[in-house]
């Protein structure tokens, strides 16, 4: 039988209706400080927890419930009788529910610039330590972290006299649950201010936050959720607003993820049409409507059933574009209202909002799992600082910029990944290849015609001489690629006898 609640809340969502409902079931109410006066004030009768340890709460309230008269209460097994024995020697009374919320930690910590000392006063310590004694022992102790459960327990309560084991289970897993993220919010936190972060800890914790369940994972037998990891500023696809459309796929996600990073690439207007995971077609342009037609160019054919990324809002004439073609889903940072209006009237059409691109990439991580263990890599920005030209013939400036252009799109492709573009916009894509001959002999099928003047990205080094015989052939006109082949001399020399310029960027962007 219930007799007895101990409540302590910040939050104080409904806790007046509920501790009213406690009372009117004869249920004895324990408080501390504001919780205390909050249901005093309602006429709600309260015993103040200083009553039950004969101790003051002290330190400006940092010391409440942290007293044998309580833990003891709490913690004591009923079925065990040397424990029933110790609570009456001591004068202990069994509590027998505990709801407790926590100090706003999360909401100190996103303001523009936390205090550090108002950061460290709102790290709970008796809330955390009281809940994680009560859901330890749930077999005798109701414990409640989550305002909107009160209704059910009152119901339990008044149905049965007491709470079910399934629900008192249930309800200590999600206050295990909710002091593990806690105390992983404050060491995140703790961790970057006091520059002790690292993407590679000893223990790896991570936090992840349930958002949906997708229609399957990438076949339709395989179940699949969606998660969100906490705490990332970055704009990113779990954070933009579905507009409308059919739900996501798990496929639709990955697709939605290479074309929205690939078009953060650029400021001027991007875009890009993906499938399985690999660019199409990209195209940097005077406007958007300009970048999606040469993107879409590129290769039409593969672009049927595709997702589309752009990096500037949608306007009219570029969705009237885009609806001439069929698409799974178009993600941009916004829609302005007549584009909106028309691409929703393909209602399997998957709109998304990204909103604002931000620029914070920091302690980003790539995370891959493989049977029975996981691979943590830093987030591959591949960003080139020093261009080394390793042939006697130099890029034209024209041609330096869409070489640049092309090294930021094959970061997007499968390994062995090479591009071909003009213009800065891609005329070839070689994708997956086991072989960069048959990756470049690829993007030149792909290219056709438009491979003459085209010029050559590669993901990786170039290993063979026929790597650029096959360029030279094709007519294309300069090459990026990482450098690094114990043959790199003998690929030089191959470029020079073609004329053809080479530079090195010194980094390599595998997409496996």
């Amino acid at each position: 039988m219930l007799k007895r609640a101990l409540i302590s809340v910040y939050d104080k969502t409904g806790i007046v209706e509920f501790a009213r409902e406690l009372n009117n079931l004869g249920i004895e109410i324990i408080s501390t400080g504001g919780t205390a006066e909050l249901l005093q004030k309602y006429e709600i009768p309260v015993k103040p927890v200083s009553d039950v340890t004969k101790f003051p709460e002290i330190l400006n309230g940092r010391v409440k419930t942290q007293h044998p008269s309580i833990l003891g209460g709490i913690l004591a097994l009923r079925e065990k009788e040397e424990h029933m024995k110790e609570l009456e020697e001591h004068d202990i009374k069994p509590i027998d529910i505990v709801v407790f919320n926590f100090y706003p930690f999360e909401e100190v910590i996103n303001k523009e610039k936390p205090d550090l000392k108002e950061v460290l006063e709102n790290i709970d310590i008796g809330g955390p330590s009281t809940v994680r004694a009560a859901a330890k022992n749930f077999e005798n102790v109701v414990v409640i972290i989550n305002p909107e459960r009160y209704g059910q327990v009152i119901e339990e309560i008044k149905k049965d006299g007491d709470v079910s084991r399934e629900i008192r289970s249930m309800l200590a897993l999600e206050a295990f649950k909710k002091t593990a993220k806690y105390d992983w919010i404050i060491q995140n936190f703790l961790e970057k201010r006091f520059n002790y972060f690292t993407n590679f800890p000893a223990m790896l914790n991570l936090k992840y936050k349930k958002l949906m369940d997708l229609r399957y994972g990438e076949n339709p037998h395989q179940r699949a959720a969606l998660y969100k990891l906490m705490n990332t500023n970055e704009t990113t696809i779990i954070d933009s607003e579905q507009l409308a459309g059919k739900k996501l796929s798990w496929t639709n996600i990955l697709d939605l993820n290479t074309a929205l990073e690939l078009v953060k690439e650029f400021e001027e207007p991007a875009a890009t049409i993906v499938k399985h995971t690999s660019p199409c077609g990209a195209a940097c342009g005077s406007n958007l409507f300009d970048a999606y037609e040469k993107a879409y160019a590129s290769d039409p054919i593969s672009a049927y059933g595709g997702v589309v990324g752009v990096n500037k809002k949608v306007d009219f004439d570029t969705a009237n574009r885009m609806s001439t073609a069929h698409f799974d889903c178009i993600i941009a940072p916004d829609f302005d209202d007549t584009s909106l209006g028309l691409l929703k009237e393909r209602p399997s059409l998957r709109l998304l909002k990204a909103g604002p691109f931000s620029e914070i990439r920091e302690n980003q991580i790539d995370i891959v799992k493989v049977t029975g263990c996981l691979m943590i890599q830093e987030h591959n920005i591949a960003n080139v600082n020093d261009l080394k030209v390793v042939t006697d013939v130099k890029p034209t400036d024209e041609q330096l910029d869409s070489l640049l252009f092309a090294w930021k799109v094959v970061k997007y492709v499968k390994s062995n990944g090479i591009v071909l573009a003009k213009n800065k916009r891609t005329v070839g894509i070689g994708l997956g290849q086991t072989s960069r001959v048959d990756a470049i002999r690829n993007a030149i099928a792909r290219a056709g015609q438009e491979s003459k003047g085209s010029l050559m990205a590669s993901d990786g080094f170039l290993p063979f001489r026929d790597n650029v015989d096959e360029a030279a052939k094709a007519g294309i006109r300069a090459i990026i690629q990482p450098g690094g082949s114990k043959r790199d001399q003998e690929v030089i020399d191959a470029a020079n006898e073609y004329k053809i310029p080479m530079v090195f960027t010194g980094i390599r962007c595998f997409r496996h």
